[in-house]
């Protein structure tokens, strides 16, 4: 069996608390839903993404040299990601230079009701009417001070797309913002990130389906689907003591497509102060969104910790937690479980959890076959939110194509935070050998939104984790909440939806501390459900590190359940 390893002591050791790993990694910001007007929102039911405050230099006059000259040759996606690949590489080899003026002080000083203020005019969309897919920009400003340049590849030129106020419709006090623009003569500056628009859900109404928005941020969804957790370019340095840096995408490729296509390509530059990337997105709108993603990335200084294909989600409390907070909803969660496919076949399951501490663990693997952040939980009677609706919140799933995917990990990070407009939560693969100044690293994977699980998995899943006191009623000299508990389990699907109850499903249940007791397993009266549940004394304070798994005469009917238990993590 794949173990997990358990990092959070050792990261608590090195000093590391809520206070200095949660505003690094992920920003406390509200909700795009509330600081973007209706007619910009991505949907009414938007978390904010992470916004770095860091800012990045234009590109050189040199570096767009291309720019605005019909092409001796077709710009391919390959000759023109091969181009961002050249710009990357030529960028690592200076010094970075972060440009603290990026923006007037009227923009980086705008107000939020200012930013809600300013929309988008939709008549202005890049290729409207011209075929299935539009595009249209979110405003510099607020939260998103780094403007970032747009380069569009149409008839076989290279255009880059200036800034400009008419594109959006200034209202209240935001005509200031406006005048600000015009005096600074700022118009040529670039837009703080886009959003691809396409006929996802009905013929005649052109959904938002990918958001890129805020340092390398990025957000497909599929049909039925709404915003919820995020994609990133690159993680550099997450959970570590120095502090996580935010790579940021700061210029942009949009290639054209024909007008009845269903997939469209664009490229990235991505810069920090340890590394540069060149990236190559192929997306494919449908009922599940897929994107192939290649990553070329240059090295500028060694990199302490990198983390490839990473998804940043939230969890505020589930049907796991503990303790809950004074709210009517049953479970707030844009995730609810970390999923891996490993090398040797092997599905593990991961359920969320709000720690108390900050908990980093990680699964080692050589090669792996897939990993995710996944909302299972579709049942919008776990949630009762009308206007969140997270039952519709999508999944993410990396399959891992071609690359540097050896010997490493699947980290994943989990913040605690008292409020859902924080994201906590951070999955991404670690690998082993350590990227230093001058290397580069290669990554392909592919990046699919889901409402179910990965085509792949035929076994049967985790559908419910819960867990209680252990003690008996009635006793006397009972042990208390965190010295014994009695946790459930229940599955679902593969083969287990064949047998009936008088076949002998065993538990096969491992704890890395304590002593485990009352295994058994029964089947639910709904028939379709089968549930292990069991009883854990910990050892004192030591975390327990939980795996099981449903077998039939020794063969695997089901995923394995992995599970931390922390005596000192939980409030009771």
């Amino acid at each position: 069996m794949t173990l997990w390893h358990y990092l959070g002591v050792v990261a608590a050791s090195l000093g590391i608390s809520l206070a200095q790993a949660a505003p690094q990694t992920f920003v406390d910001t509200a909700p795009i839903a509330d600081i973007l007007p209706e007619s910009v929102a991505p949907d009414s039911n938007t978390a904010t993404e992470a916004a770095e405050d860091k800012t990045i230099p234009t590109l050189s006059a040199a570096s767009v040299a291309a720019a605005g000259k019909v092409a001796d040759q077709p710009w391919t996606p390959d000759r023109l990601y091969q181009h961002v690949i050249d710009k990357a590489q030529t960028l690592a080899g200076e010094d970075y230079r972060p440009q603290d003026e990026a923006l007037p002080v009227a923009l980086r000083e705008m107000s939020y009701d200012d930013y809600r203020n300013i929309r988008f005019r939709q008549e202005q969309a890049l290729w409207k009417d011209a075929g299935l897919f539009e595009v249209q920009f979110f405003h510099p400003g607020f939260l998103y001070k780094v403007p970032v340049e747009i380069t569009l590849d149409e008839d076989n030129r290279l255009e880059p797309l200036p800034f400009d106020t008419q594109m959006f419709r200034y209202e209240g006090e935001s005509q200031d913002v406006k005048q600000a623009l015009s005096e600074k003569n700022a118009s040529t500056r670039g837009f703080a990130g886009f959003r691809l628009h396409y006929p996802l859900n009905t013929p005649d109404y052109k959904d938002e389906v990918v958001s890129f928005l805020g340092a390398s941020y990025f957000r497909p969804i599929g049909r039925g689907q709404i915003y919820g957790l995020s994609a990133r370019g690159l993680a550099v340095n997450t959970a570590t003591p120095e502090g996580e840096e935010f790579p940021a995408f700061r210029a942009f490729w949009l290639m054209k497509p024909a007008p009845d296509a269903s997939r469209i390509t664009l490229m990235a530059l991505l810069d920090s102060p340890s590394v540069t990337g060149a990236y190559r997105f192929d997306f494919d709108i449908g009922e599940n969104t897929v994107a192939e993603v290649q990553a070329r990335l240059f090295a500028r200084q060694d990199v302490k910790k990198l983390g490839a294909a990473p998804l940043t989600s939230m969890f505020l409390h589930g049907e796991n937690s503990v303790k809950k907070p004074d709210d009517f909803r049953p479970e707030v969660h844009d995730s609810d479980g970390l999923l891996v496919h490993t090398a040797e076949d092997q599905w593990i399951w991961r359920p969320l959890s709000n720690p108390r501490e900050l908990n980093v663990t990680q699964l080692r693997d050589r090669s792996p076959q897939g990993f995710g952040l996944m909302q299972r939980d579709r049942n919008f009677e776990h949630y009762q939110d009308m206007e969140a609706n997270y039952h519709r919140r999508p999944s993410l799933w990396v399959e891992p194509l071609e690359g540097d995917w050896e010997e490493g990990g699947v980290e994943l990070v989990e913040i605690p935070t008292k409020a859902e407009i924080h994201d906590n939560i951070a999955a991404y693969w670690v690998p082993d050998k350590p990227l230093k100044k001058g290397e580069t690293r290669y990554f392909r994977y592919r990046l699919s939104t889901l409402d179910n699980q990965p085509r792949a998995m035929q076994v049967a899943r985790v559908v419910r984790t819960r867990s209680g006191w252990g003690a008996t009623p009635g006793r006397q000299n009972q042990p208390s909440h965190e010295a014994l508990r009695h946790f459930i389990v229940d599955f679902r699907g593969g083969e287990l939806a064949g047998l009936d109850s008088s076949q002998p499903v065993q538990a096969q249940l491992n704890s890395s501390t304590g002593e485990v007791s009352q295994v058994k397993v029964t089947k639910l009266p709904d028939e379709r459900t089968w549930r292990a549940s069991f009883k854990l004394a910990p050892e004192g304070d030591k975390v327990a590190d939980m795996q099981l798994h449903l077998s039939l005469r020794d063969k695997p009917l089901s995923e394995t359940w992995s599970y931390l238990w922390n005596p000192k993590g939980h409030a009771f």
